[in-house]
């Protein structure tokens, strides 16, 4: 279901943008100047502005769908519930050896030697 939504979901992005490239400009950027917009008294009256609005909803429409979607196959899992399980190790292949115990890491070790730090003498 999430595979159709997120195709269908793109696809109106793209008929989106090109509709609103398609529509004449009124003049300024952002809508400066033209003396119609989402707050005026004027209505689309173009078909092409109808269509927009009914993709620009059907586009918010899938979006919103898509968050919820998303957020109930989500809601089943969860890192903290997955901490302690071997399962969740082992699927994520840092267990490969069948849970054995690791040995911790020593900092020494990870520490260069000391004299690798230091400039080579000269003599």
């Amino acid at each position: 279901m999430t595979t159709v939504t997120l195709v269908l979901h793109l696809l109106l992005a793209l008929i989106l943008i090109g509709i609103v490239l398609l529509q004449r400009s009124e003049g300024g950027g952002l809508g400066i100047g033209g003396g119609g917009g989402v707050m005026s008294g004027r209505q689309a009256a173009t078909a092409l502005g109808k269509v927009t609005w009914i993709f620009a909803v059907a586009f918010l429409a899938t979006s919103m769908a898509l968050t919820i979607l998303t957020a109930r196959e989500q809601a089943s899992d969860s890192v903290i519930e997955r901490i302690g399980s071997d399962e969740a190790v082992a699927d994520d292949g840092q267990a490969g050896d069948g849970g054995a115990e690791s040995t911790p890491l020593d900092v020494d070790d990870l520490l260069p030697e000391q004299d690798a730090l230091l400039p080579p003498k000269t003599e």
